[in-house]
């Protein structure tokens, strides 16, 4: 494995790991995202947002919603409808020592732009010996939504999971929406950044210490949504949401679940998983993506070592 050759951050890439209490408000997943671009955007004005419909319209799921009007055109870049042209304009930008934040409307349109994200961002840093750095986030909402067809329902984060060179982050609530997105514009690597369509809309209880403009999520770590001694089930996203109503019906049942929510994809939190699988020497893995070759299937290998 070649050498990484990295830049001094002008802020650290995450806040110290710290346990939340007390919830001080709800806010929903899409204001979480709204807030953290925000104040990234703030904080530093090499970062900007580029994609379809971000400006003007304020985003098609309104995540960019007054970031025209408080960053201007230079920052918030409506653009054409060609994937592949924006994503490998966000590349150029990030070679240059930009933080481009690029909105496909859904990640079924990144395989318009799949050469830039793999072959430009992933690669670039191996390719130069640790030369170059590609800060850039690609987002946008993955896997099945309400009333769309088989082309935009899929769900990528096996695909972009295996390949070497990203990093790949899917958030369940709205602590993990804001504290993630904070963490991968930060990050001096490449970052797909996997929402769901479906969980825009809904509220989650956030702390005091969520809603502070320093708080970042570490990428690699997991976090245990419930404890429990005779099963492991993991999951990432929505489907967080399910794997914890099962353990409720389980609980019923005299069945103790631990719930792991991932949200890291790259890279797995190997260290989390194997702790429960030894714990519970049971393990379901949850998600919406193909049967075969999974992330489920990374993480029973996981399991086993």
């Amino acid at each position: 494995m070649l050498g990484v050759i990295r830049h001094k951050s002008i802020r650290p890439a995450f806040s110290a790991i710290r346990h939340f209490s007390s919830a001080a408000k709800e806010i929903t997943v899409r204001d979480a995202l709204n807030s953290a671009l925000d104040e990234e955007m703030s904080a530093d004005p090499k970062v900007f947002l580029m994609g379809e419909e971000v400006g003007e319209y304020q985003g098609a799921y309104k995540i960019s919603k007054g970031l025209l009007d408080k960053y201007g055109p230079e920052r918030v870049l409506d653009t054409p409808i060609t994937e592949a042209g924006f994503a490998g304009i966000g590349v150029g930008a990030a070679y240059y020592g930009l933080r481009p934040v690029v909105e496909f409307m859904t990640f079924n349109f990144s395989m318009q732009a799949i050469d830039h994200i793999i072959n430009s961002a992933a690669k670039s840093n191996y390719m130069s010996a640790g030369q170059i750095s590609v800060p850039i986030v690609f987002r946008g909402p993955n896997g099945a939504a309400a009333g769309v067809g088989a082309q935009h329902s899929q769900c990528y984060a096996s695909w972009y999971g295996s390949c070497p060179g990203l990093k790949v982050l899917s958030p369940y609530s709205s602590e993990d929406a804001r504290g993630l997105l904070k963490a991968a514009i930060r990050d001096p690597d490449p970052v797909v950044f996997l929402e769901n369509e479906l969980l825009y809309g809904e509220s989650f209880p956030v702390s005091a210490e969520v809603l502070d403009s320093s708080f970042c999520l570490p990428i690699g770590k997991a976090k245990i949504e419930r404890e429990g001694k005779d099963v492991t089930i993991t999951a990432y996203s929505k489907m967080v949401g399910y794997a914890l109503k099962a353990a409720e019906t389980l609980a019923k049942e005299g069945i103790s679940a631990e719930v792991i929510n991932l949200r890291s994809i790259r890279p797995l939190d190997r260290s989390t998983i194997n702790a429960s699988v030894r714990k519970t020497n049971r393990l379901v893995t949850v998600e919406e993506g193909f049967p075969q070759h999974g992330v489920g299937a990374e993480i029973w290998f996981i399991s086993l070592h």
